[in-house]
């Protein structure tokens, strides 16, 4: 079990005490976590900061990484319409080296999260990023072109999820990821920061997800159904599990 708690405005020590008794209710447990301990702690990720700085400085020494002084509001002024994935948009190389808004390499912060920047991960263009997965067979992703340099780490001072991630995978022996098909363009982005860091990449499995009567992805800002709600409701573990086994293998329409 681990705790991807980096998200300081919304991941509050109440919210993680209710998340661990609700896997316990349903019957999951975990021979290493924050509460066992074990040969690959710590296991909140707002303890292993220094892990992702050292990746960050490979990247960074690896001529992979780079400082980007971009906002959001930057990106939507300079992009027409957003990604299809619903995250950022495009990142158009603004700020890359080599480019007329990238900061001279003697100007770069030392560290990350300081100089008001954050730090992107200059995709290889045209690279073709390709992997089996075991929900959806095969897939392929074209650097540049479905998703441009990513951010690496926040101009917050956080390490971002993409790095965080393939460090902790790598460290805690991952060898096999399975979550929700909408992280299969996350893969793709994932499997790059494999392959500078020389790490040697989990086998994938992506899930069909779960929607609400309208078709979105249940989330707690749209006050979705939480395993908690049904809980509450009088559902069985046993009940709830059967409808989310039921749902994700039906189709992409099922709803809850």
């Amino acid at each position: 079990m681990r705790n991807e708690d980096l998200d300081w405005a919304r991941c509050r020590l109440e919210f993680v005490a209710a998340a661990f008794a609700d896997l316990r209710w349903l019957g999951m447990n975990w021979d290493e976590g924050p509460e066992e301990n074990g040969p690959h702690a710590p296991y909140n990720q707002s303890e292993r900061t220094g892990l992702y700085r050292a990746a960050w400085q490979r990247l960074v020494d690896s001529g992979t990484a780079y400082p980007c002084r971009c906002s959001r509001k930057d990106l939507q002024r300079a992009v027409q319409a957003p990604h299809e994935d619903g995250g950022e948009p495009l990142y158009p190389g603004t700020c890359r080296p080599d480019a007329p808004g990238g900061l001279d390499r003697g100007d770069w912060p030392a560290e990350p999260g300081v100089g008001e920047v954050c730090w992107r991960f200059r995709v290889p263009d045209g690279k073709a990023v390709t992997f089996e997965d075991g929900g959806f067979g095969k897939q392929g992703f074209t650097a540049a072109r479905d998703f441009g340099d990513f951010v690496i780490w926040r101009r917050d001072g956080v390490s971002a999820y993409e790095l965080s991630v393939v460090v902790d995978d790598a460290a805690m022996g991952i060898t096999e990821v399975v979550r929700g098909a909408d992280l299969l363009l996350s893969t793709a982005r994932q499997i790059l920061l494999y392959e500078a860091l020389g790490l040697t990449r989990p086998l994938f499995f992506h899930t069909r997800l779960v929607t609400d009567s309208e078709g979105r992805r249940l989330a707690k800002r749209d006050r979705a159904t939480s395993i908690r709600s049904l809980k509450d409701d009088g559902y069985s573990a046993q009940q709830v599990l059967a409808m989310a086994r039921e749902r994700t293998m039906l189709g992409g329409d099922d709803q809850l």
